[in-house]
């Protein structure tokens, strides 16, 4: 007693770890470690989505390259058009500088004759208004008309040569200054068109090239987020690693602090267990019989035949275990507990139940003598009972050994069978099994 005693100042200098406390503390570092790794599936996903947003990026601005090139020869090919143009309007232009200098020409011509021409005009318009006199009124009137005619006729063919040059020049003139006023209109037309495709694909290529280097800016932003991703994802993965080894330590610091514990407890139950056991005025139990697990002595010193659950040798399982003795051994009861029977049963030979309290019935079997009376209280490890020269028992019951006699032991709760192996004491329980 006074030892035990004397070992809780120790404990409450140290108290040990509290394992339930480690254990919410794991748990907390546990869904901790579920949210950052929930964390990490997203980074990886938002890394992944950013990896094909780069990809599309390049894609756009290899495209939008491939484009440009196209629309810079467009553009070429539209500027030798417009050149084109400019040359041919040139060339019409010096044409019809040609003709006006012609025209000129055939001006100046004209009013070098104008004075001559006034004249055949003049008298043209006299005979017209006033036609020839007769001959035979006023013969001076005949030389005025033959004068005229003679002027007349020599003039009359220059002049009519002169006026058919002329209207052919004009008529030329007239041609040329039609066609040339219309081709001049279809080329101003022309250019005119030729100027808007031209602004038009300097507009678009400006376009272009604004998102060709807007695209680069994204592909440089997405490489950055990337960058920037990855990091964060290494951070978590570093973070998850050491959540996960401390949740190692901590559970393992919590198994050492329970098992510490139930060691203690243990060593305590057994303490008092063993002050409970050696009171012998004891008039009851001072533990319950299903506290008493790992502290029970075997009722008799042997080696085990059969254990619990075992084949009985019927088609059956056994529902205790047998334990070959020496003969004449003496049988103590492994518990405390009040006799409910003591005598002979069918083919159980000495049959012992006690009532170790809590529902639970221990069964002795196979004894040749049985020394303690109805309703009598026994204590733990008081003789009970004496085994015969041979097994008492029936050899589906106790097991076939080797003609020794043989203890069946059985405990019962609330009417079934349960193991007993979880009772005995370490030593005892080995010693069994052997």
């Amino acid at each position: 007693m006074t030892a035990w005693a004397t070992s809780f100042p120790t404990l409450a200098q140290s108290p040990p770890p509290d394992p339930d406390a480690l254990q919410r503390e794991a748990m907390q570092k546990l869904v901790e470690k579920q949210a950052r790794e929930s964390e990490l599936k997203a980074i990886e996903a938002r890394l992944a989505g950013n990896a094909e947003a780069r990809e599309k990026l390049e894609k756009e601005v290899a495209a939008i390259r491939a484009d440009r090139a196209g629309l810079n020869k467009a553009l070429l090919e539209t500027t030798a058009r417009a050149q084109s143009g400019e040359a041919k309007l040139g060339e019409i232009e010096q044409r019809l500088a040609l003709l006006q200098s012609s025209e000129a020409a055939i001006r100046r011509s004209l009013e070098s004759r104008r004075g001559l021409i006034g004249e055949v005009l003049a008298a043209l318009q006299r005979i017209g208004r006033r036609p020839p006199p007769a001959v035979i009124v006023r013969p001076e009137d005949i030389l005025e008309a033959v004068r005229a005619s003679m002027l007349l006729g020599a003039v009359v063919p220059d002049l009519r040569q002169e006026v058919e040059i002329l209207a052919t020049d004009l008529a030329e003139l007239v041609r040329l200054r039609n066609g040339i006023g219309t081709e001049k209109t279809r080329i101003a037309g022309e250019m005119e068109q030729l100027a808007a495709e031209r602004q038009r694909l300097a507009a678009l290529i400006e376009a272009r090239r604004e998102r060709e280097s807007t695209a680069a800016r994204d592909v440089e932003a997405q490489k950055a987020l990337g960058d920037q991703l990855a990091g964060e994802a290494r951070s978590i993965r570093d973070f998850v690693e050491k959540i996960e080894k401390d949740i190692s330590v901590t559970n393992k610091a919590a198994e050492a602090a329970r098992q510490a514990i139930e060691q203690e407890t243990r060593e305590q139950r057994e303490r008092m267990t063993a002050l409970a056991f050696k009171d012998p005025a004891r008039l009851a139990p001072k533990i319950a019989f299903a506290d008493a697990k790992g502290l029970l002595s075997l009722p008799v010193a042997g080696s085990r035949l059969r254990g619990f659950g075992e084949p009985d040798g019927a088609g059956g399982t056994t529902r205790g275990i047998s334990v070959e003795t020496r003969a004449g051994a003496l049988v103590s009861a492994p518990s405390d507990g009040w006799v409910v029977y003591a005598g002979p049963f069918r083919s159980f030979g000495q049959l012992l139940i006690l009532n170790a309290g809590g529902g639970y019935y221990v069964l002795l079997a196979g004894m040749q003598r049985i020394d303690v009376s109805l309703n009598q209280f026994v204590l733990a490890g008081e003789p009970v009972a004496v085994m015969g020269e041979t097994s008492e028992a029936a050899a589906t019951t106790v097991g076939v050994g080797t003609g020794q006699p043989v203890l069946y032991i059985e405990f019962r709760k609330d009417g079934v069978s349960v193991d007993p192996g979880p009772w005995w004491t370490k030593s005892q329980g080995e010693k069994v099994r052997g």
